[in-house]
């Protein structure tokens, strides 16, 4: 082979080898994007199922216009998106959740923090 055969083999694995560490910054990527959405939309649901519970009269088992007693299910603490906890006051809930996908620092999983009143979401926050 010659010098100038040889010089584009090499330079052919160099090409493939930028184009394959692209490929997997662009997939790690999208992962964390989709990991953090699903961890609102979970959030969101919860959120959906708190407002619920306050509006149903305490007769039939809700909260009775208040957040107070309210408790994330068992099945919806932790599923395949992430873990969530709830912090419950009378009129607020605040929701936390943990993706399971590691977030900006490199070190622990994406997070979201969701602030829910009686009639609205009322902030969302990423924190990770």
């Amino acid at each position: 082979m010659g010098q100038q055969q040889l010089l584009l083999i090499v330079l052919g694995v160099i090409i493939v080898g930028i184009a394959v560490v692209v490929g997997i910054n662009v997939f790690s990527a999208s992962a964390v994007t989709a990991n953090r959405d699903a961890v609102i939309s979970d959030l969101t649901n919860l959120a959906a199922l708190g407002q619920q519970f306050y509006r149903k009269p305490a007769a039939l088992g809700g909260g009775g216009n208040t957040f107070t007693g309210w408790t994330i299910p068992t099945q919806l603490a932790t599923t395949g998106n992430g873990t969530y906890t709830v912090t419950v006051a009378a009129q607020a809930l605040t929701l936390v959740g943990v993706g399971t996908e590691l977030g900006n620092n490199g070190t622990s999983g994406v997070k979201a923090t969701m602030v829910v009143g009686p009639n609205a979401i009322t902030s969302t926050t990423i924190n990770n």
